[in-house]
């Protein structure tokens, strides 16, 4: 998606200021963010490239001004009350209540009849999740082999996607096949999978950004069939 919310970022933001030492989480409620989104509860009401478009409708300004797990938070949010899991009401209502009670457990909180049931049914340990495999079974023919060379298509989708906007329209080699996978693209907007080739595509780092790039540095991307072309086709 384009935007701030891109997959590969913006220029203009500075350097990415690395924190020493930095903890997994800053705060208890982080952890609980991680354990609600990988409760096993969650895979009935949405996937996770709708849970991933639910970030990226974030308004730009909230979206740079947040943490990493606060854009989770969000996004969950957005993605449950679409959904009709949740109200946005009951959510208020639960956020009041830590408001005026910010010590108090979350168990403390007043819940509403449908999410009290989703946190009963749902809590686990984040550490023992396994995310659901996204290969699929097929019988087609994959169009591209390791060694072809392509190039990604200049595209501006208005919705999800994995294509980051710095490698549209660059030159690129296949380097390996993953299989067949579920599109992202479709999957998040409730298209249906529509599962597809996915590939591991090597770039010259200076294919992507120039001479600015340090020589003699590639990067690795994963990329769908439906992103790419092959070089020596006519756009």
């Amino acid at each position: 998606m384009d935007g701030v919310h891109d997959l590969g970022g913006m220029h203009g933001f500075g350097r990415v200021e690395r924190e020493p030492d930095e903890p997994v989480f800053h705060a208890p409620w982080e952890a609980v963010v991680v354990a609600i989104r990988r409760s096993r509860i969650m895979g009935r009401f949405f996937n996770i490239d709708e849970f991933r478009h639910g970030i990226e409708r974030m308004d730009p300004a909230h979206y740079l001004g947040s943490s990493y797990y606060e854009r989770w938070l969000d996004g969950l949010a957005r993605v449950l009350i679409e959904k009709g899991v949740v109200t946005r009401e009951e959510l208020e209502e639960r956020s009041a209540s830590f408001r005026a009670q910010p010590e108090a457990p979350a168990t403390g909180a007043r819940l509403g009849p449908r999410s009290g049931r989703i946190l009963d049914d749902g809590r686990q340990s984040p550490l023992n999740f396994v995310p659901p495999s996204t290969a699929r079974a097929s019988s087609e023919t994959p169009r591209y082999a390791p060694g072809d060379r392509v190039v990604t298509r200049s595209v501006h989708p208005p919705g999800h996607t994995r294509l980051p906007r710095y490698a549209r329209g660059k030159p690129g080699m296949i380097h390996r096949l993953h299989g067949i996978h579920v599109f992202p693209d479709t999957n998040a907007h409730g298209l249906g999978e529509r599962p597809q080739p996915l590939y591991s595509v090597r770039f010259d780092a200076r294919a992507l950004w120039g001479e600015s790039a340090e020589p003699n540095h590639q990067v690795h991307l994963d990329l769908w069939g439906s992103y790419l072309r092959r070089a020596d086709d006519r756009p």
